[in-house]
């Protein structure tokens, strides 16, 4: 167990350096096969039965269910580190982060899912956009109503992860006290469900779901009675720092990449990696992705410590991606004409980091986010946004 670090100051120890290189070590044993993996519509499910033989679906989750009992900190280390090897399987522990902490902050009955969440027995998925409300939650359609033993549910749900291979959805939908979290099994016949077809993390698949008077009974409502969005804000301000870590760490393994190949590129008789041109770009980069890396370790700090962290999470998430994107697409320059094939895995690197800049908010709503915290709500109007 990766025990609480005490502040800043010491998160570096020993301690998350040796889960850091035991991570990375289990990284490279997997990354060979990300980039013929990043070309499939298949669900990694032999990857994401290793994720679980090693702890890492169940490294937030407490002992008393299974899991690792880490802390915070020592989840943005692995998801980081996975994402160097293979982004679509440090997606499945970032998602496990989320869903795991919330289930077992809020379900009834995480003594008998949890379990099998940890071992790696089912998937999960959220379900919190729709087609006429992202960002906009206070346009959300999705409507449950009280029936006996339980709650009916129906609406479309768009823009789930997972969406193909997920056993059950975290799905938030209006009662009359407001905006509420049900766990909803996605086996059901009442529900249908669409991929869609996208350019990255295309083993995960993306889609929508569909609910035609679903039934979720008491025990599978999460939380409260109109408590879903302080639920769900609450996981956003953690998800934001970990996707940001998960962008640095794919930026960083591009550039490990790229600095090799410069290094052994001839033009003009000597290495590329001799030019100016190629090395100050690599430098401004890597300084950028430092500066993100500590950033991010700062709102995983103040989130141990029990402070508030939602300025810093916003930032993370509207800053971050675009570094990653930017650095990747420079790496692909570098390479010349080889960058742009397939042949290697910096097109999927890309189109992988690319969808960071949509999930879980884009740069335009964490900037009004940033702006609220620092000169006060009205400043940026009334609307409500995630």
């Amino acid at each position: 167990m990766i025990a609480a670090a005490g502040g800043l100051a010491c998160i570096l120890n020993d301690e998350y350096e040796m889960f850091r290189s035991s991570v990375r070590s289990f990284g490279e044993s997997i990354a060979d096969g990300y980039r013929q993996r990043a070309l499939k519509d298949e669900f990694p499910r032999d990857v994401y039965a290793q994720l679980a033989a090693a702890g890492l679906i169940g490294l937030g989750v407490s002992e008393a269910h299974g899991g690792q009992g880490a802390d915070h900190l020592a989840q943005g280390i692995a998801v980081e580190e996975l994402a160097r090897a293979d982004f679509s399987a440090a997606y499945l522990v970032f998602s496990a982060a989320s869903s795991g902490a919330l289930l077992e902050r809020s379900c009834r009955q995480a003594h008998e899912l949890l379990p099998r969440y940890v071992r790696g027995e089912i998937v999960t998925c959220l379900g919190l956009t729709e087609p006429g409300s992202g960002s906009d939650a206070a346009a959300m359609r999705t409507a449950a109503k009280p029936v006996d033993g339980g709650w009916q549910l129906r609406g479309e749900k768009t823009s789930v992860t997972c969406v193909a291979e997920a056993d059950y959805a975290v799905v938030f939908a209006k009662t009359e006290k407001g905006p509420t979290a049900f766990l909803v099994d996605l086996n059901d016949a009442t529900v249908s469900r669409q991929r869609f077809q996208d350019p990255g993390a295309r083993p995960l698949g993306r889609g929508s779901i569909s609910l035609d008077g679903t039934f979720v009974p008491s025990e599978r409502l999460l939380g409260e009675d109109g408590r879903g969005f302080q639920l769900v804000m609450n996981e956003f301000d953690f998800t934001r720092v970990l996707l940001g870590l998960m962008c640095v760490g794919i930026a960083e393994r591009a550039i490990e990449l790229t600095v090799d190949y410069t290094k052994e590129r001839m033009t003009f008789g000597k290495p590329l990696s001799t030019n100016q041109g190629v090395t100050f770009p690599i430098v401004e980069h890597l300084t950028r992705l430092e500066a993100a890396r500590w950033l991010c370790y700062r709102g995983l700090s103040l989130r141990m410590a029990g402070r508030p962290h939602t300025k810093e999470a916003a930032m993370i998430k509207w800053w971050v991606p675009q570094l990653a994107v930017r650095a990747i697409q420079d790496c692909i320059v570098l390479h010349g004409h080889v960058g742009f094939s397939d042949e290697m895995p910096l097109q999927a690197m890309l189109r992988d980091a690319s969808s960071v800049l949509i999930g879980d908010g884009t740069a335009q709503i964490q900037k009004i986010i940033v702006a609220r915290e620092v000169f006060g709500r009205d400043a940026t109007g009334k609307q409500s946004t995630t």
